[in-house]
């Protein structure tokens, strides 16, 4: 790690803990030629590879703003969108690869989705699988009562609902 004061390529390593449980490693860092002490955060970084080969970071709010289209006039807030979207980076991660194509993004984005709102996982679904035809909704929605817990027939799902945060969830 280059020194910020003397730019010197060089500098060792005082101290070192995980911070935000885990997810970021700050460091304090000695220079050895000029005696100074800095701190440095590293946090690993998760791209997505688009379909058209472009890699970007990994936006939590991207997730929230798609998500959200779909979830328009469903009751869904955005404490309730924050915690998918965390559920999404952590399905992700959990994939152990530095990048990760889009559609996985899309898969990991429908499974606790499933969850939360059925009407706003349809929505999401239809335009992620490209629905062309009643059909296809048809499909979808049979699928939904299949997996439905029978202690949420009638109604919203409840919380630690499978697929919530294990993945993508059951497939399809």
């Amino acid at each position: 790690m280059r020194c910020p004061f003397c730019h010197s390529p060089d500098s060792r390593v005082i101290d070192s803990r995980e911070t935000d449980e885990g997810a970021t490693t700050r460091r304090r860092r000695s220079c050895p030629v000029c005696g100074r002490r800095f701190t440095t955060v590293e946090e690993p970084v998760l791209a997505v590879v688009k379909r058209s080969g472009v890699s970007e970071p990994f936006d939590r709010n991207k997730v929230i703003a798609g998500v959200r289209r779909a979830c328009q006039g469903r009751p869904v807030d955005e404490a309730q969108l924050a915690v998918l979207a965390a559920k999404v980076e952590d399905a992700v991660r959990a994939t152990g690869s530095a990048e990760v194509p889009s559609n996985e993004v899309g898969l990991a984005i429908l499974g606790p989705l499933r969850y939360l709102d059925e009407v706003a996982y349809l929505r999401f679904a239809s335009v992620y699988r490209s629905f062309s035809s009643a059909a296809d909704f048809e499909k979808e929605i049979a699928e939904l009562k299949r997996l439905r817990p029978a202690s949420t027939a009638g109604g919203a799902p409840h919380e630690g609902a499978p697929g919530d945060g294990d993945g993508p969830g059951p497939p399809s």
